[in-house]
């Protein structure tokens, strides 16, 4: 009976680390291929491409992927997990709202100018959503955490000024959002004053909702 057990114990703990250096192995594919799907879009990319511009051959990526979409949504759900914990650690070092506001400003320009081609392949995968039910549930996902981000910033700005903020947090992240995007196409189109503008909006944004 025990060696039964401990048998079922080493399939299972065999199981896990296959599933792990999979899902690992798919995480490197993804951040490889990142490149490639931000400089062309969604639309004008494919696995083939991708293989041709990677070190990867067509056969890997079509073994550790089911599809384009796959893919893609990897790689965004990769790059902006890192993107929310920028801002997060942002908010927890700031013991003043100067100081809370100064980091996430920073953070914030800083992305929107150097990797203004990842954030324009979220809005475009974002838009293809509407037309591909198979992406609908991870682009649901990953708006839900970043307005969960946003939530976390504005929350923790308020607290630091002893008061609470002034719309929830569906509004906030459309706002956010929406100015975000707004600078993103000033600075695609080669407007580096959209950032600063963005900055100048936001700087004051959130003494009015917070």
């Amino acid at each position: 009976m025990v060696g039964a057990k401990n048998r079922l114990k080493d399939v299972t703990e065999r199981s896990k680390a296959k599933v792990t250096k999979f899902e690992a192995r798919r995480a490197k594919l993804a951040d490889a291929a990142l490149s490639t799907l931000s400089s062309l879009g969604y639309a004008r990319t494919s696995l083939r491409d991708i293989a041709e511009n990677t070190e990867f051959s067509h056969g890997v990526l079509r073994y550790y992927f089911d599809d384009k979409l796959d893919l893609i949504i990897q790689c965004i759900k990769q790059y902006k997990a890192v993107c929310v914990q920028r801002y997060d650690v942002a908010t927890s070092t700031a013991e003043t709202q100067d100081a809370l506001l100064e980091g996430f400003l920073e953070q914030l320009s800083e992305t929107l100018l150097t990797e203004s081609h990842l954030h324009r392949l979220w809005y475009d995968l974002r838009s293809q959503a509407l037309f591909e039910p198979a992406l609908r549930d991870d682009v649901r996902k990953i708006d839900s955490d970043l307005e969960q981000m946003i939530w976390r910033v504005v929350k923790r700005y308020a607290e630091l000024g002893d008061c609470s903020p002034k719309l929830t947090s569906s509004a906030l992240y459309a706002l956010f959002d929406g100015l975000f995007q707004a600078a993103l196409a000033k600075v695609v189109a080669g407007e580096k004053a959209g950032a600063l503008g963005l900055d100048k909006e936001l700087r004051q944004l959130f003494p009015v909702i917070a």
